[in-house]
């Protein structure tokens, strides 16, 4: 019998760097994570080729949709080099549920999409427990997503996120409305940088000398890694709260652009804002990188929120505060509605020292 030569193997999607059998151990360690954010017109779970959702379990008559998506952005950098996953998932979810309230949508379900080039389960499970908390917190369902193992397009042990969110509101309880001369800004404050500007932040950090693991100048007893890895403030349950009994005109979510750039969006045509820089104090975390990067107080408002996460509009202020205050949420009176072709001006600058 003559030998038969030895033959290659065959081609894998294994061999080719894709584990089918880990992205199926994620669906089963994330599902009683997604489970527990089901909320009323939730229908089905993981695993299908789409979610469904009924709105009139929901308790909608006359529901206009929103919708919306974002990300992480490269503040994604600084939890994979400190290797903390556990709170990015709720900056996922506040990203997108933040610019659904400002609506006047109540957030009814999420969807994530993480893509990496190997698949690392635990990590993964980490970052989708984090997304639900952001969605249990925020009364909306995670109702499905999408894991993408996609080897040579990622870097070993990197990964990105996507997210995205639809929400509801009655046709007639849509925001901004009414907004006019006159109206109070009322600024909420931020937890910290949020998830904005992070490649700023890292040439910051990179000047500064600093590690990860060492102590933030700016918050004692937290690694750098720790504190700039708060995750954005969710605000869903207080503006809803304050929309459902009538107190709010708009609001504006502080993301990329800062308040200059944020606030004119809700405005109509003739009317700008003033605000009064010296009417809070911002918080250490941008005072520092302000001084150890040396960015201008003009750059420093553009990039970053600098204290100031969400601005509500309304023709009461003293009841919205007095609102707040009740429950247990600090707020400031930043400035007022105008009527000017100008957008936005400061009355008093912004003190970073």
């Amino acid at each position: 019998m003559t030998d038969q030569p030895d033959t290659p193997q065959g081609a894998s999607y294994a061999q080719a760097g894709v584990d089918i059998a880990a992205g199926d151990a994620l669906v089963d360690a994330i599902k009683p994570a997604a489970k527990a954010t089901n909320r009323p017109g939730t229908m089905g779970g993981l695993g299908g080729f789409g979610a469904l959702f009924d709105l009139k379990a929901a308790g909608f008559t006359d529901p206009v949709l929103v919708s919306c998506t974002d990300g992480v952005g490269t503040k994604l950098m600084v939890a994979i080099e400190a290797g903390k996953h556990d709170e990015v998932g709720v900056d996922l979810v506040a990203m997108c549920v933040n610019d659904l309230v400002v609506q006047g949508a109540t957030p009814l379900f999420f969807l994530d999409y993480l893509a990496t080039g190997k698949l690392s389960v635990e990590d993964a499970a980490t970052v989708v427990k984090g997304i639900a908390h952001g969605c249990a917190e925020s009364g909306c369902a995670l109702v499905g997503g999408e894991t993408a193992e996609m080897p040579g397009m990622y870097a070993p042990g990197h990964y990105d996120l996507a997210g995205f969110s639809v929400g509801a509101a009655e046709r007639d309880n849509l925001l901004p409305a009414g907004i006019r001369e006159g109206d109070a800004l009322i600024g909420l404050p931020s937890s910290g940088v949020h998830s904005n500007g992070f490649s700023l932040v890292r040439a910051i950090v990179r000047r500064s000398g600093l590690g990860w693991n060492s102590p933030a100048p700016f918050a004692d007893g937290h690694t750098l890694a720790e504190a700039l890895l708060t995750p954005t403030k969710l605000y869903v349950r207080t503006v809803l709260d304050l929309h459902a009994k009538g107190l709010l005109h708009g609001c504006a979510h502080i993301t990329g652009g800062g308040l200059p750039g944020n606030l004119p969006r809700v405005l109509p045509e003739g009317l700008g804002v003033r605000v009064d820089g010296s009417s809070w104090t911002v918080p250490s975390v941008f005072r520092w990188m302000a001084q150890v990067g040396n960015v201008a107080a003009d750059e420093m408002l553009r990039v970053f929120n600098c204290g100031i996460g969400m601005v509500l509009v309304t023709p009461e202020p003293e009841r919205v505060l007095t609102e707040l205050e009740a429950r247990g949420e600090s707020a400031f009176l930043i400035g007022e509605v105008v009527r000017s072709d100008e957008h936005y001006a400061l009355t008093a600058p912004v003190s970073f020292s």
